[in-house]
């Protein structure tokens, strides 16, 4: 039996090839949670190491808390896919219980998160590089866009190609860390020897403020756990439990994967050395220096590098939602073919360019900046949620509000600690930053609402009536183009009129035009301007405003080359005329294109 697919059917199929799978849900949107394993654990100890090994000693319960508000977000967005299938994640959860001007806040914290992901994952994964081979160095800018290119290029061929080109990377990467973890579980001594750490020589005791500023530190691994959630729409049918099922998964690995290195930073007793990264201790232990060693560098580096795929997936999606809701320009609402939002796609790699050149790709300069608005998006999310429980009462909702306050305060709290500690080293930009986009995101919905209301939207008009109207058409010359330019006016409008405007010292081609006019006699009144200062589109508006109030319409006649390089040849003057009539005129601009190609050539007699 043969089945065939009517063309909205294949449409629909074509149209689901260029969505995500799970595994590639996690390919696409899950690279920078992944790779903050990377950092992380190292950010904690960083802190913790002020107070030495009793401060280190506080590396595992300090991960384990981080990876309970893991828990509690990873199931936090799962309830947040369910409930908002259309994306959006924090701003969705906070447009609809929090009010306009939280979903506002939220939206522009996801959207400086995503900015700021994009640079310093690439700054990060440039940094490795160099820092394996110190030639290229010099080229850590060029390095850094040409990988940006790269990973922009890949996406605007779509969400689901990008995944399929990152899937490879994203199992090699999570492959090789969890082989460090268990192959150091197992281990009762280094397989290596680890470099001699540098103790510090002032110590400070360990106190609520120490655990804090260590928590919010490793808070930055937690980044990208919500870009799933705003992506829901990029998932294929059905795309709710795709998207849920890559949520837990991303949640699970991420989870066993910090808490795993924590346990092996206690067990060898890692601590920060400079010019050596704690995961690359922990690799050292566990799996010696030899080819495992380079293979988890290596896909650290690359996975690092890659992590901005995350903000590609997640950032348009999120724009194309804020556009629907008159937030942002409509323009970022256009989908091409391969389900891209290419004008997302663009703000991004554009955005992201412009801080890696500001801050000539350094890494250090770009860190203090991440991670404070993703948080407070997390806040505004988990509030959102407890509204939604107390709002629609289903089986458990006391629980599941609980879980989801608890959450609110976990990261209400990260987001206070990390403003405050990281304020002085360029934390206040963000401070700035987030009111001001709130504040031209109102504005154009301002915008967008005014229009709305000149144009009546919502209100049923009054039945259009035909009117009189009246057609101009601007000549310069007695030619086949002219002619066909006057029989278009003539079946457009009830009235038409050919417009010729002359100039000083014009008076001998004037009286040519006009001999030849009265010779031709195309049945068409003939207006002649005549402007002292050369003018060319000035006087026909100048005679637009003395027509009256009927429907005017402008027909602008022009030549369409055969060939591209004889647009050189042109002298612009219809491109003169349609800006001067739209900008100073209410007529209607019609510009007919004459085809110089053969079959449009008079024929012989």
């Amino acid at each position: 039996m043969t089945t065939t697919l009517t063309r909205p059917e294949r449409d629909t199929d074509r149209s689901e090839r260029h969505r995500l799978s799970v595994v590639g849900g996690l390919a696409a949107l899950s690279l920078d949670a992944m790779a903050s394993v990377a950092y992380g654990p190292e950010a904690i100890v960083i802190v913790l190491a002020v107070a030495g090994g009793a401060g280190l000693g506080f590396t595992l319960p300090v991960t384990i808390a981080i990876a309970v508000l893991l828990g509690v977000l990873t199931l936090s967005y799962r309830q947040v896919i369910a409930a908002f299938p259309d994306g959006g994640g924090a701003y969705g959860v906070s447009r609809t219980h929090l009010g306009r001007r939280a979903s506002l806040v939220a939206a522009a914290s996801l959207i400086v998160d995503y900015v700021l992901n994009v640079a310093v994952s690439v700054a990060a994964g440039v940094a490795a590089l160099t820092s394996a081979f110190p030639g290229l160095l010099p080229y850590k800018l060029w390095l850094c866009l040409g990988v940006l290119a790269l990973v922009t290029g890949v996406n605007l061929r779509g969400i689901a190609e990008s995944a399929r080109v990152f899937v490879a990377p994203t199992v090699i990467y999570v492959g090789a860390i969890l082989t460090v973890v268990v192959a150091g579980l197992v281990r009762d001594e280094p397989a290596a020897v680890i470099a001699a750490p540098e103790h510090p020589q002032n110590l400070q005791t360990v106190g609520i403020l120490l655990l804090l500023k260590a928590f919010a530190n490793g808070c930055a691994a937690l980044t990208g756990v919500e870009a799933i959630a705003n992506a829901v729409p990029s998932f294929r049918k059905p795309r709710v439990r795709r998207a849920q099922h890559a949520e837990i998964a991303l949640g699970g690995l991420l989870g066993v994967m910090l808490i795993g290195i924590a346990v092996l930073i206690g067990k060898f007793g890692i601590h920060p050395v400079d010019g050596v990264t704690v995961l690359s201790q922990a690799t050292t232990a566990s799996l010696g220096d030899g080819f495992g060693f380079y293979l988890v560098q290596f896909s650290t580096v690359v996975l690092l590098a890659l992590a901005a795929n995350t903000s590609f997936g997640g950032l348009p999606v999120l724009a194309q939602l804020l556009a629907k809701h008159n937030n942002l320009p409509h323009v970022f609402a256009l989908r091409a073919e391969r389900q891209v939002y290419r004008h997302g796609v663009g703000f991004l790699a554009v955005t992201a360019a412009l801080l890696l050149v500001v801050t000539d790709g350094d890494m250090n300069t770009l860190v203090p900046l991440f991670a404070i608005g993703v948080f407070v998006g997390f806040t505004l999310s988990q509030l959102g949620m407890v509204r939604h429980w107390r709002r629609a009462r289903p089986v458990h909702w006391r629980a599941k509000a609980t879980l989801n306050g608890f959450g609110a305060l976990l990261t209400g709290a990260a987001a206070i600690v990390v403003t405050t500690t990281k304020f002085g080293e360029g934390g206040w930009l963000i401070v700035v930053a987030l009111p001001l986009l709130v504040a031209a995101m109102e504005w154009v919905e301002r915008s967008y609402r005014r229009i709305g209301d000149r144009l009546e939207l919502g209100v049923t008009p009054a039945p259009p009536r035909p009117d009189r109207s009246l057609v101009i058409v601007p000549v310069h010359t007695v030619s086949r183009l002219t002619r066909d330019a006057l029989a278009a006016a003539l079946s457009l409008g009830d009235r038409v009129q050919a417009v010729h405007v002359t100039h000083p010292d014009d008076e001998r081609s004037a009286r040519d035009f006009v001999t030849a006019w009265e010779k031709w006699h195309p049945g068409v009144a003939l207006v002649q301007l005549h402007d002292e200062r050369r003018r060319l589109g000035e006087p026909l508006v100048e005679h637009l405003r003395t027509v009256g109030g009927r429907h005017v319409f402008v027909l602008i006649a022009e030549v369409e080359p055969e060939h591209w390089w004889q647009r050189i040849l042109q002298n612009q003057r219809g491109a003169v005329l349609a800006r001067a009539l739209r900008r100073r005129s209410d007529a209607v601009v019609c510009r007919m294109r004459f085809r110089l190609s053969r079959r449009h050539l008079p024929r012989d007699s």
